[in-house]
């Protein structure tokens, strides 16, 4: 399995610190199993765009794959009723 390095943009670091602390851990889990590829955490293609979503829980975490230098970027991190919005 390839390992990708994780990064975050600034945004969602703030966006994840404003959830609710149960609900910090288990997304942070989910986070770190990013680094073992996106088809290990079910990862889903988000339509017309060339970001990827990934569930947990009520929360959505929106990421993009660099495969060519082996990083995944978090871009953003919240609640599925808001997450999609612009």
């Amino acid at each position: 399995m390839e390992k990708y390095e994780i990064l975050f943009k600034r945004s969602a670091f703030k966006e994840l610190d404003k959830l609710p602390k149960k609900d910090v851990q288990r997304i942070v889990e989910k986070i770190r199993g990013l680094s073992h590829g996106l088809k290990t955490v079910s990862a889903e293609k988000l339509a017309g765009d060339e970001k990827f979503r990934v569930r947990q829980g009520d929360y959505r975490i929106i990421c993009l794959l660099d495969e060519e230098n082996g990083k995944i970027v978090i871009y953003k991190i919240g609640h599925r009723r808001d997450v999609y919005r612009k």
